[in-house]
């Protein structure tokens, strides 16, 4: 529109962008510290001129400016691998956790271990040895070897316990992923839903970034987006959430509703739909790091105190067995243990000192010669010493990967924010910037005025 009054909707235009410029930077500046907000840019794009008509010319400067968009600061790619580092690093940071908590309980090296009671009943064994008929020896080694029993039995109950704190863990996880993946497709609803009336939809898209980062870190999920905008969400190839319907991750065996052990290996189902499919055991994510300790590492070191308590028993009755007590008798089973439960079931069948067998030969003669043999008998020194080194390595080398994994995520982390996080200064100058915008735009306006004023209330005026 050209002429006098072209140049008040011009400025008009200008007055409302300004506006809309200003509330954006004070919105950034508000959210500033919000958990998850992306920070608006308004995009303003210039009103094209009226299109003049046949044989005839267009003699303006322009119409003004429009809001051509308002625009949230992420980059797609951008955001698909920090969801896909954060996942990992949500694995290693649970794994870790949990092997540095059962390392602590294990208190190797130290003088309340497996390892230092071993030592003690060895030493007892030699003690008796030297003085097969003191009371005190016998005694000592009936009380070292069952705090031997004792230490092994504790570790057992640290790795059940912690077991079951992940199965139950597990169960809530998965209640967890099931609400995040419903609010994320009833968002995918009210997403599309706001996008054909035309409103913003800034804000439920930062809630539905956050959730698809949420169920990354608690699953390892992969988000895709489709032509029309929603979001999708699969699980080590299946569908969470397929747009406007969210699925059921369900535990189909291994762990029951209330987080007890089934018996039966952990596998998983997804319920999309009335449809059942079984999923592949996550990868990646805080519930694949539960799964793998309880599939197994945790399953595993239970496994190696097992074996190692099953073969010290055996290993000091069959020596037992061949020596003589006090009183001439062959000596019986010194351990007992329940054979489907060695290491959490071990303890010492002897509470009558005189039933050692020291006494390599009958007779009832005051011999150390079996005692000084069952001192060496076994390997369960050695064997459980790689057992813990084989732990402690392990600790140490997820230990590392978090690490690394920790600097690689902060890295990409540090890239979104350069791309979506709120630049205080940045938004200062923004503030300041569409501040004197208004001014100029409200000056325009007051100067156009001033001159419709002389034009309409003062031209043709002529003096008495």
């Amino acid at each position: 529109m050209v002429g006098s009054f072209g140049s008040v909707n011009t400025a008009l235009s200008a007055l409302r962008y300004q506006q809309v410029a200003l509330d954006i930077a004070g919105n950034n500046i508000a959210n500033a510290a919000t958990d998850g907000y992306v920070r608006r840019s308004l995009v303003g794009v210039s009103v094209e001129a009226t299109q003049a008509a046949l044989w005839s010319r267009y003699d303006g400067y322009g119409d003004g400016v429009a809001i051509g968009d308002v625009r949230r600061m992420v980059d797609p790619l951008l955001d698909s691998r920090v969801r896909r580092e954060h996942a990992g690093l949500s694995y290693l940071l649970t794994a870790s956790t949990v092997l540095q908590r059962l390392d602590n309980g294990i208190g190797e090296p130290g003088s309340n271990g497996v390892s230092a009671a071993l030592l003690s009943l060895q030493s007892a064994w030699q003690d008796l040895a030297l003085n097969p008929g003191g009371d005190a020896a016998r005694q000592q080694v009936i009380s070292r070897a069952e705090t031997l029993a004792q230490s092994l039995r504790s570790q057992v109950t640290n790795v059940t316990g912690e077991e079951a704190d992940q199965r139950l863990r597990m169960v809530n996880l998965v209640g967890e992923i099931n609400a995040a993946a419903t609010d994320l497709a009833t968002l995918n609803r009210q997403i599309l839903a706001a996008d054909v009336n035309g409103s913003d939809t800034s804000t439920l898209r930062d809630q539905r970034d956050a959730l698809a980062l949420q169920l990354s870190e608690m699953t390892g999920a992969v988000t895709t987006t489709r032509p029309d905008g929603m979001f999708d969400v699969t699980v080590n190839g299946q569908s969470l959430v397929d747009g406007r319907a969210a699925g059921t991750l369900l535990i189909a065996s291994g762990v029951t509703p209330s987080g007890d052990a089934d018996g039966s290996p952990i596998t998983f189902e997804i319920d999309l739909g009335g449809t059942v499919t079984a999923l592949p055991t996550p990868t990646s994510g805080e519930l694949g790091a539960v799964t793998d300790l309880l599939t197994d590492t945790l399953p595993a070191y239970r496994a190696g105190l097992d074996q190692i308590a099953r073969d010290f028993a055996d290993a000091i009755n069959a020596q037992h067995a061949l020596g003589f007590d006090l009183a001439g008798n062959p000596g019986g089973a010194f351990f007992d243990y329940d054979p489907t439960n060695p290491a959490a079931t071990l303890s010492v069948l002897l509470t009558d000192t005189a039933q050692v067998a020291a006494a390599a030969v009958p007779g009832g003669t005051l011999d150390g010669g079996n005692a000084d043999l069952l001192s060496a008998t076994g390997t369960a020194g050695g064997d459980y010493q790689r057992l813990v080194n084989a732990f402690g390595s392990e600790v140490a080398a997820v230990e590392r990967q978090r690490a690394n994994q920790a600097a690689l995520a902060a890295s990409v982390h540090g890239a979104w924010e350069q791309q979506a996080g709120v630049n205080l200064d940045e938004e200062t100058v923004n503030l300041v910037t569409a501040q004197r915008a208004y001014e100029a735009a409200a000056r325009l306006m007051t100067a156009v005025d001033e001159m419709l004023d002389t034009l309409i209330n003062r031209t043709g005026l002529v003096g008495r």
